[in-house]
Order: C-alpha cells, then structure tokens, then sequence
C-alpha cells in the first residue's frame, strides 16, 4: 500500500502509544523492518516511545541531577542568564515566560536552553567543520559545578539517536536512507525543563505547556518516571496519557516533518500537566532542518486525490516566527530573534 492510502484510511482515533525496540538495526534489513513499523506510528498517532535506544542511565541521571540543583536556586540568580537578551533564546526561562496555547495565560514550567556544543574542542575541529550542526553560543551558569558537562553530555547521546532516527525515516517514507543527512545538521535546541507541581483551579487557564504541536521536524523527549505529566489529544477530541515508560524515550513528530509528508506523518497535539504533587523534569531536544532549506511536500505523499496541501516555505523562516509567537504570548516583555 502506498503512502498516500496508508493515510488516506487513518481515523486518527488511536487510545495507546507504539513501543518500538530500536536495538537491533545493525543491518539494512532489520532497518527497514523498523522503518515499517515508524510509518505506522508516525500515521497513526504521531507518537511512539522508543527502547534499547543506547543513552547510559548514568548520563541521564547525571543530567538530571543537574538540573534539579540548578533549578532550586534563587530565581535572582538563575535570571542573570535570562534568554530574552541575547539573539537565540539561549539560557534560563522563568515561570510563565512563554505560552503555546493562546487560550491559555501561560506555561508553568522554567527551563534552560542550549544549542550544539563541543565538549571537549579537538585539534581538527576546523577541518571537520563543514560536517558539523551551525553553532551559536551557549550560556552556562558557574553553578552547580558540572552542569555544562552534564547537559552537553546527554545533548550528544540524544543528537546520536536523532541521527538514526531520520534515516528510518527516510526508509518510512521510502527515500533513500540518507535522504536527510546533508538537510538535518542544523544544531538541535535542547530544554531541560522543570514543572512545579500544579495545585491551582483546573479552569485557571494556566498548565505546564499549553496544548500545541512542535515546530520542528521531531522531539526526542526524555520524561521522568513515574510522574504522570504528557497527553496527547487524538480525533476524537480525548487526552490520551503518555505514561512514562522506564528505559524509553518518547517520540513525536512536528509541523515541519508534518508539511514535508503533506501531512502524512501526524504532527500531534499535546499538552503537560502536572498534578503529580511533586516537581517533574524533562529533556526534549528538537531537531528541525538546516535554516536554508526549503520545505514542500515530497512527491510521493502527493497524489491526485491528496494534492499538495503546502506552499514551499523556508524552514529558518518558519521556525523563527513560531519562536516569536510563542514567546510574545507569554507574561514577559516581547521579543523576538531579530
């Protein structure tokens, strides 16, 4: 069946969320196995969790330790690096600084953003520099000791299941495998995010990340356990619950990716919420394309019974101004890249 009629008997009224084990795809054969059962995820829901996927738990934990001592600090301190004032949104968002959902009054998590950076410098980073994502500088506070290695740590572990991530992909939407090696190097946005527990009235018009669908092409998320947090919202207008799996990582599909396979590939609504009673931490990092290239649905998600449903659109473009919505809705002053 192809593409186009995969789609075409999709309901979209799913109630659970793929599992995949990617930890045997050592041969073209087993990725393509996968590659199948993506596209069904990627179709049907939008979502799946992926397991065996590689991270050491001790570079998550690490990671997570980390953010949980710098988050409990005054929020005096964490705001000299407050990402409004450089060019890129790099360094700390408070509480309600930004809003997904203009229905909402805010999102009530803080976070720190980073962008592509080497840990340690090597001597021919200048001669590999034409295979390397676009860099701009990261902020990094002077405490806790250790959370730039932390961060930048598990940045890299996750960037490496991103990478072989889009070549099954490619294989789902019968491309060849490295279809999107030379449109993805673009430096991935990396929050670690943390959600106080949410005790106000549940009509306050305020939760954790109001209801939205990702910009980018894909997230690769990290959730902590046992902390109910993440739904998604499927045709039937119901919130499914994204339980967090240990030893998995979740996987969603955005608007970019979405316009690419004319909406094939579902980019799905989702929200976090946090009535746990205790604070949650996460870890997406968003991967999207390179700022100069161009986006338009791919010929084989085309038919004549499934036209173009997109204009071709810069992808830097888009992306920017989703970041200026964003944060121009949010309780803090309005601001932009630009």
């Amino acid at each position: 069946m192809s593409l186009v009629e995969t789609a075409t008997s999709v309901s979209g009224a799913f109630d659970s969320i793929p599992i995949i084990d990617i930890g045997h795809a050592s041969t073209h054969e087993e990725r393509v196995t996968l590659a199948q059962q993506v596209r069904d995820a990627c179709v049907n829901v939008g979502f799946f969790y992926i397991k065996n996927h590689g991270i050491p738990e001790e570079t998550i934990d690490t990671a997570l330790s980390a953010m949980k001592t710098y988050f409990s600090f005054p929020v005096e301190t964490k705001m000299k690096l407050y990402h409004r004032r450089g060019a890129h949104y790099r360094g700390y968002e408070p509480l309600l600084d930004s809003n997904l959902d203009p229905a909402n009054r805010g999102d009530l998590y803080e976070g720190f953003v980073i962008g592509w950076e080497e840990l340690v410098p090597t001597e021919d980073d200048d001669k590999k520099a034409d295979d390397k994502p676009t860099t701009i500088e990261n902020l990094w506070p002077s405490e806790p000791v250790g959370f730039r290695e932390a961060l930048v740590n598990y940045y890299h572990a996750a960037f490496n299941v991103g990478k072989f991530l889009h070549r099954l992909f490619a294989l789902a939407l019968d491309l060849p495998e490295t279809y999107f090696d030379d449109k993805l190097k673009r430096s991935p946005i990396m929050r670690g995010l943390h959600y106080p527990p949410q005790t106000g009235p549940e009509d306050d018009r305020i939760v954790g990340v109001g209801a939205h669908s990702d910009f980018e092409c894909f997230t690769i998320l990290w959730q902590e356990p046992d902390i109910q947090a993440l739904q998604l919202l499927n045709s039937k207008n119901q919130w499914i619950n994204a339980t967090p799996i240990p030893g998995t990582l979740v996987i969603n599909i955005g608007d970019l990716l979405s316009r690419w396979t004319n909406d094939i590939f579902r980019s799905t609504v989702h929200r976090a919420i946090n009535r746990s009673g205790v604070c949650r931490y996460s870890m997406p990092l968003f991967i999207g394309a390179d700022p100069h290239v161009d986006v338009e649905p791919l010929p084989s998600c085309v038919s004549s019974d499934r036209p173009a449903r997109y204009e071709n659109i810069n992808s830097g473009e888009y992306v920017r101004k989703r970041l200026r919505d964003m944060y121009q809705q949010g309780t803090g002053t309005s601001g932009g890249p630009e």
